[in-house]
């Protein structure tokens, strides 16, 4: 794996004021959804923690539903680690919270889609990857689309949970597309380490955007402080912004 030194993650990164312009004449390919997943029987959603489902995929989820297609999530980790140190927030309590979390905001978008719980270490997945990578295999099916991070996209979790996808679909032979999350933050508006012309533009309506966003408002333990230790929200609205648009960005 690349080094993580040129996406470090600090700060409060790129501002959407910033992306917003550059979207707005990007030469992004809109594709529709439905032609992307042509042929497919299944969409499998491959999430590193409770929430990276939702706020990178919330709109292919509600096309699922729309649509009759069946969805199904494997969650990689269950966020535990996000508090450290909490007073308010064991790891175990962490752990509960954020896949009731998940499974109220599914209900939501994607109802009587499936998750699947690997409950990998938060924090650790680079560790357990050949393990993650292992199980997948035995989850995927060669008329599955998958949907991961992309491997580059900077957060540690991120970058080993796309990696191990990559792997195990090219060894099922499962349709693969990779989904920024991070990489908003880190990188800039034409950055050139980002494969911009592999990059789909999936719009969301105006009702599809709306049930993302109260989707997003499930999590409460990345939304809100925590006054234990008096750590802002994991999730600030600067955050959110950069992932709350009318469109979805997946790289084909």
């Amino acid at each position: 794996m690349e080094a993580l030194i040129s996406r470090e993650i600090f700060g409060e990164g790129t501002p959407e004021l910033q992306w917003q312009p550059w979207l707005a004449q990007a030469p992004l390919a809109d594709d529709p959804l439905s032609g992307l997943l042509q042929g497919c029987q299944r969409v499998v959603i491959v999430s590193p923690h409770p929430d990276d489902e939702i706020l990178a995929t919330a709109g292919i989820m509600q096309h699922c539903a729309d649509s009759g297609l069946p969805c199904t999530v494997i969650a990689v980790t269950s966020g535990e680690a996000s508090h450290p140190g909490s007073r308010l927030w064991t790891p175990d309590q962490l752990a509960q919270a954020r896949e009731r979390e998940s499974a109220q905001a599914l209900a939501l978008l994607c109802p009587g889609s499936q998750i699947i719980h690997l409950r990998i270490p938060d924090g650790q997945v680079q560790d357990h990857q050949p393990q993650l990578e292992s199980r997948l295999q035995q989850l995927l099916r060669p008329t599955d689309a998958v949907f991961c991070p992309w491997r580059y996209d900077g957060h540690p979790d991120h970058e080993a949970t796309g990696e191990a996808c990559a792997a195990a679909a090219q060894e099922v032979g499962s349709r693969r597309f990779e989904v920024p999350i991070w990489t908003w933050h880190w990188a800039s508006p034409g950055d050139v380490r980002v494969p911009w012309q592999q990059a789909v533009r999936i719009p969301l309506s105006a009702e599809q955007l709306d049930r993302k966003c109260l989707a997003v408002s499930c999590f409460r333990t990345q939304l809100l402080p925590d006054p234990s230790t008096g750590r802002p929200a994991i999730l600030p609205r600067w955050a959110t912004a950069r992932l709350l648009r009318n469109f979805e960005v997946v790289l084909r």
